[in-house]
Parts: C-alpha cells; sequence; structure tokens
C-alpha cells in the first residue's frame, strides 16, 4: 500500500459530546487525515455543532454505538484506503494515531488496534470489570481463533477493504468485539500496539457511568460474541 497523507479518514461516534468532541478532533495529527467525520447517535447538546466547528463532516447515524461507526465507514470519502476509529471522550491519545495507521500504510498489517490493558493507564481511566472484560473476551478468542486479543478498545485502524470483507452487522455495543472476532477469522494481520489511555475529558461515560450502561454493553458484548461464534463454527 502506497504511503502518503490523505489516505486515512477518522470516524468519531458520539453521544452528547459536546465538551470533548472538539479537543479530539483538534488533537488528530492532520497531515495523515484526509477527513474527520464525527457519527452522531442521536445527541440533545451541542454535539454536532462544535464538531462541525472544529472541521468534521458530521452525520446524524441513529441510535446505537454499532450503527455511528457503520454510518460513518459507509460516509468515508472513497478515496480513503484506511478508516481508523475513536471515541469523542478524550479518552484515546488521538496524537498518537500514526502508530496504528503505520502498519497499515507500510503494508505489514490489515488491522491494528490500541490495547489499554497493555499501556498505561490514569488512574481511573477503566473501571475494573472494563479490564476484566477485554481480558475475558481475549481468552474467547485465543481459544476460539489463537488470536492474543488483550482489548476491545474502540481505537483503531483497519483497511477500509478488509472491513469491507467483514460484512459487519452489529448496531449495539458489540461493534469492536465483532470487528476483532470477524478479522481473526478472515485471517486478517493483526497488531496490538500499548498505548497510554487517560481519563475521559467530559461528561459521563454511556458505559461505565452507570450501572445500567454497564450491564447493557456487558450484555450485548455475550451476546455478540455467542453469535459471530456460532455463526461461523
Amino acid at each position: 500500500m502506497e504511503k502518503q497523507a490523505g489516505i486515512v479518514s477518522v470516524v468519531i461516534p458520539t453521544l452528547n459530546e459536546a465538551e470533548t468532541i472538539a479537543g479530539v478532533i483538534a488533537e488528530l495529527p492532520r497531515p495523515l487525515v484526509r477527513e474527520v467525520i464525527v457519527a452522531d447517535g442521536g445527541s440533545s447538546d451541542t454535539t454536532l455543532a462544535e464538531a462541525a466547528a472544529a472541521g468534521a463532516r458530521v452525520l446524524a447515524a441513529g441510535r446505537g454505538y454499532g450503527r455511528a461507526c457503520s454510518a460513518g465507514a459507509a460516509a468515508a470519502d472513497p478515496a480513503s484506503t484506511i478508516l481508523v476509529f475513536l471515541d469523542g471522550d478524550g479518552a484515546d491519545r488521538a496524537d498518537l494515531m500514526a502508530q496504528l495507521v503505520g502498519p497499515i500504510a507500510d503494508g505489514a498489517r490489515d488491522f491494528v488496534l490500541a490495547t489499554r490493558t497493555l499501556g498505561g493507564r490514569e488512574a481511573g481511566a477503566m473501571a475494573w470489570h472494563q479490564v476484566l472484560a477485554g481480558r475475558l473476551a481475549g481468552m474467547a478468542m485465543r481459544l476460539l481463533y489463537g488470536v492474543p486479543y488483550t482489548d476491545m478498545c474502540a481505537f483503531r485502524a483497519i483497511r477500509r477493504d478488509a472491513l469491507d470483507r467483514l460484512a459487519m452487522r452489529e448496531m449495539g455495543y458489540g461493534w469492536n468485539l465483532e470487528m476483532q472476532m470477524l478479522a481473526a477469522q478472515a485471517g486478517l494481520r493483526v497488531l496490538e500496539v500499548p498505548l497510554p489511555y487517560r481519563r475521559r475529558a467530559g461528561g459521563q461515560s454511556k458505559v461505565a457511568g452507570s450501572l445500567r450502561g454497564s450491564l447493557r454493553a456487558g450484555g450485548r458484548i455475550v451476546v455478540t460474541l455467542m453469535r459471530v461464534a456460532w455463526e461461523r463454527r
């Protein structure tokens, strides 16, 4: 793959991230990025206005984390060959994006994702059950496919044509896990990169911020794991 500026579309799914989204967009290494797409899940605050003012292309994707990611990927510039996904809360180190994009642009990897569990984490950046969920999912995928994932971090880069071939259909919080499972099943060249992880820069987490959110996300992840494993046995 040709390594050059302008091959990357960045997709940021959002839901009420008005406090943080402009900072996330500003932190991206813009010489590497062709465009930034903010795919919104129905924010009731000024997320879309803040994102547009910061230079992003915004779209109303509808409810669902996976739905927002899918809509953003589908809307990306056809000339982009690498898609990068990250959250809009400021916890991911957007300025380190080159560490994910580089191995793909060099032709060495197809799918590169950050791992928070092996990288340095600020105190309070991840709840214990988030770390545990990543470890357990990783163990399951190692047993199923032999791919030793350690996390389900949202910060990831993938070759666009590879993502298209995965034919993902998860519209909820199981999106990240489904991508990792299908990538392993498809034999993609996968790499995890330890990256530092911060506490969210503002607002409240939709997953770890409440018991209800944690249970809902956890349940969706379990359902996704079982479905994908069963469908592709």
